[in-house]
């Protein structure tokens, strides 16, 4: 019975021993991706922020500017590039929107995103595009991969269109979560101008034919969360400028805007509570289980080596009855 026992012991140990690694190597990147019908917003705000003012040409300062940016999953979209690609992809339909103190929209720039689901590398497909013109994205762009490294990763820039290192600048702690500080600085570019512009009748087109151009520069920085590799807290150095032409009415150039752009309160806790939600659920797969399976297994070991041993053990002699004494006769 024994022996019975420690071989069910054994093999369940095995089992538990196995599983450990199959379920971090094996099944974790399969099973760890982003879903595909994913729908985010966040809130930006830039205070006492420089903003031109498109009616006297004339930068000025205000007390707030607002950037909304989104992030929606187009399902359908997905599916269909997945037939070709032969992996699991993601599309997102972003749209960053910048408004004014009084609620008007100071531009208004759309994006399609498409990436595998699960390392977050961008997937080349038709559709991709920045404002309505065609890009091929080289680098990562709102996420990282899961299990962040520390290391530098490439990252995709919006508004240059081109891809640039962002810089592991070391290990922080963020409102009580262990965070990657990551850095990146796009030097002063010739960016285009936004296709949809805040002034009736004034398009990209008009504007070139005047000679003026846009220029950009930003340093960009993410708090970046190293189990999910999701950013807790971002702000960007923001500067743009008009430069040149006869708009500017002999100027050389005039800001078209100048903030410290950072995410709003409400949004950072909420960004918090979700990615540690989100952490949990990654530990699970690449740390708890794989680790209690490989415990447990090497606890079952012990236990039926035990039971083993017990039954190889040799049986204590048994003691021999006494006879009972002959009766004597007279």
């Amino acid at each position: 019975m024994r022996r019975t026992a420690s071989l069910v012991l054994l093999a369940c140990a095995v089992f538990f021993a196995a599983l450990s690694p199959l379920l971090r190597w094996y099944a974790f990147p399969r099973l760890a991706k982003i879903p595909a019908n994913q729908y985010q917003d966040m809130v930006l705000v830039a205070k006492n922020a420089t903003l031109l003012d498109y009616g006297t040409m004339k930068a000025k300062k205000v007390p707030q500017v607002t950037i909304v940016q989104t992030l929606k999953g187009d399902v359908a979209a997905a599916k269909r590039i997945e037939e070709t690609a032969g992996r699991d992809v993601v599309v997102w339909d972003g749209l960053s929107y910048v408004q004014g103190p009084d609620g008007k929209m100071v531009s208004e720039i759309p994006e399609r995103y498409i990436f595998d689901a699960h390392s977050q590398e961008p997937v080349h497909a038709t559709g991709e595009m920045v404002d309505g013109d065609p890009v091929k994205r080289d680098g990562i762009e709102f996420k990282w991969p899961f299990l962040t490294e520390k290391r530098d990763y490439e990252y995709f820039d919006a508004q240059t269109r081109t891809t640039n290192p962002i810089h592991y600048k070391g290990t922080r702690t963020f409102r009580g979560v262990e965070v990657y500080y990551f850095e990146q600085t796009i030097p002063w570019t010739k960016v285009p101008m936004p296709k949809k512009m805040p002034v009736q009748g004034i398009t990209p087109e008009s504007v070139a034919k005047t000679g003026t151009t846009r220029w950009y520069t930003t340093v960009r920085r993410f708090w970046v969360e190293p189990v999910t590799g999701a950013p807790v807290y971002g702000e960007e150095t923001h500067q743009e400028e008009l430069r040149g032409g006869t708009l500017l009415g002999g100027r050389a150039k005039v800001t078209a805007f100048a903030g410290d752009v950072k995410m709003r309160e409400d949004y950072i806790e909420h960004t918090i509570a979700l990615v540690k939600h989100n952490r949990t659920l990654v530990l699970l797969m690449t740390s708890y289980l794989p680790w209690g399976f490989l415990s447990l297994g090497i606890a079952l070991l012990a236990l039926a080596l035990w039971l083993e041993a017990l039954g190889r053990r040799p049986a204590d002699p048994q003691p021999v009855a006494a006879s009972a004494p002959e009766p004597v006769s007279a």
